[in-house]
């Protein structure tokens, strides 16, 4: 079943790209969009197949493939990766959906993006090391072309930026890679062989810290966060819902999968580290969301503090700070992808994103009232309003790592408030008061621009309401990955809180 999800995706994009028949922009678009929503209905069927209380891989798939370097072709997927599987499928559809049908070269483009998706289901279910370094660096391909091809005036060089980054991102990650197998003496890459053996704290310290800034430059995190604003600016709408939304999740996953599950004992000693990192992240990244103009800058910068949250959370590992954590990349995935396909309405319709010259676009004949409204709703979501998935997310985050790191949690805790402030200001801003008259005569929107927001909506609210239908595919990992640290588990256990039960009776 794994095998399909990846195939379907890489047959639609040759299917597009190379036959040799002449492709309208229209058929090249319907087939890309078919293509997508098989893909994401196939990750629905391994999701309803999925057995949440079974702690090992599920659909394991495992073909020799270069014995000489020790590569198999391995696959499988659990609690941590499941939900990010639908989230790609889900958000590669939407971004399909979302793309200008005047968009020029469309059968490259539709490539790419299905090319993209390949690449992220790849990484989201190797259980090979090396395998997941060659999806977690295809995707760098596709995404660097998406960007400077049909991206903004200065897309050369933010796509030149953010290929540098994620380039020394990847070798990092590589060399941490490298000297796990070859230090622990493993014929292969076998992600399951290798987590079995047990190196030197002091080794594992140095393994740890090249892994740990590889995918923390890919989150990402202060101070390797500067391809980030420039990539979103200079990136069309579709293609900064699948960076926001999807591509940071690969950082953020690899930290819990091969940072935390690999390096456990020295997990224990960075984690203090981490969490500091979290809350500087987590403040710069809003100080800096205040002080924009470009709404498409100010939610890039609220981005750089909410993955913040991730690291805090992965660094407490409780129990509930790990489902926070993976709550947490799905509800920020929904909605950053969200505002930023808003934010894209609202330069389409009124030509610019400045702050300072946009103003009462909620006005009910002249403005864009829908969409204002489902930006209000969306920035409510980001700044934690209960009744929506970020009020969850952040909850568990701050009840699971409160117990472990109360300081630094407690400061986390600003960049809500902070969140608050600068997403108060944009709407204050951008969609109250009267009509700017350099805004005035607005053409409609149209459904392909209201549907994708509509969609994301509903589902921020129900997941709002009802976490449980997501945490219940997660809670059995998360337990299984704090169990690995008994360290902080103590530490738990010495503060008397059994946080699992209070998650059970609000989610009902």
């Amino acid at each position: 079943m794994l095998n399909g999800l990846l195939l379907v995706p890489l047959i639609g994009a040759a299917i597009i790209g190379f036959w040799p028949s002449t492709f309208s922009p229209k058929l090249a678009r319907q087939i890309a969009l078919v293509v997508a929503i098989i893909s994401f209905v196939w990750s629905l069927v391994l999701l309803t197949e999925f057995n949440p209380q079974d702690p090992n891989l599920q659909f394991v798939v495992l073909v020799p493939w270069i014995d000489s370097l020790g590569l198999n072709y391995s696959l499988g997927i659990d609690g941590l990766s499941m939900p990010l599987v639908v989230l790609n499928g889900l958000l590669t559809a939407i971004a399909i959906y979302a793309t200008d049908k005047s968009i020029k070269r469309p059968r490259f483009y539709y490539s790419l993006i299905l090319l993209l998706a390949v690449s992220v289901f790849g990484a989201f279910l190797a259980q090979d090391l090396l395998l997941f370094f060659i999806f977690y660096e295809l995707e760098l391909i596709p995404l660097y072309l998406l960007i400077a091809i049909w991206g903004g005036p200065k897309r050369g060089y933010a796509s030149t930026k953010f290929l540098i980054y994620t380039a020394i991102s990847g070798i990092l990650v590589l060399a941490g890679f490298l000297g796990v197998a070859w230090l622990s003496g493993s014929s292969n890459f076998a992600y399951d062989q290798v987590v079995a053996h047990t190196l030197p704290l002091g080794t594992q310290l140095l393994l740890l810290g090249a892994i740990v800034i590889g995918f923390g430059i890919k989150i990402p995190l202060v101070p390797f966060h500067t391809w980030l604003p420039d990539a979103h600016v200079e990136a069309s709408t579709p293609i900064s819902v699948l960076l926001a939304g999807v591509l940071l999740k690969l950082g953020t996953y690899g930290l819990l999968r091969f940072g935390l599950n690999m390096f456990s004992e020295a997990w224990v000693y960075i984690s203090p580290w981490l969490a500091i990192w979290a809350v500087v992240s987590v403040l710069y990244g809003s100080f800096n969301a205040i002080v924009q103009k470009d709404m498409k800058k100010m939610v890039a910068y609220s981005s750089v503090g909410h993955m913040g949250y991730i690291l805090l959370a992965s660094a407490a590992a409780t129990p509930l700070s790990i489902l926070g954590t993976v709550f947490q990349m799905i509800s920020h995935g929904l909605i950053s992808a969200l505002l930023f396909l808003l934010v894209g309405v609202v330069y389409k319709k009124a030509g610019t994103r400045d702050i300072d010259i946009l103003r009462g676009l909620l006005n009910p004949e002249q403005g864009l009232p829908l969409i204002g409204s489902l930006m209000i709703l969306g920035v409510m979501a980001s700044a934690g309003i209960p009744g929506m998935v970020g009020f969850i997310s952040e909850f568990l985050v701050f009840r699971g790592s409160f117990s472990v790191f109360t300081v630094p949690t407690l400061l986390c805790m600003i960049g809500t408030g902070l969140t608050s402030a600068y997403f108060l200001l944009l709407a204050n801003r951008v969609f109250f008061g009267r009509l700017s008259e350099t805004v005035v005569n607005l053409s409609p929107v149209e459904w392909s621009d209201r549907i994708p927001a509509i969609i994301l909506i509903i589902l921020i609210v129900i997941l709002g309401i009802q976490p449980n239908w997501m945490l219940r595919w997660t809670e059995t990992e998360a337990n299984t990955m704090s169990a690995g640290q008994p360290m902080l588990s103590q530490v738990v256990k010495k503060s008397a809180i059994n946080p699992l039960p209070l998650l059970v009776n609000y989610s009902g």
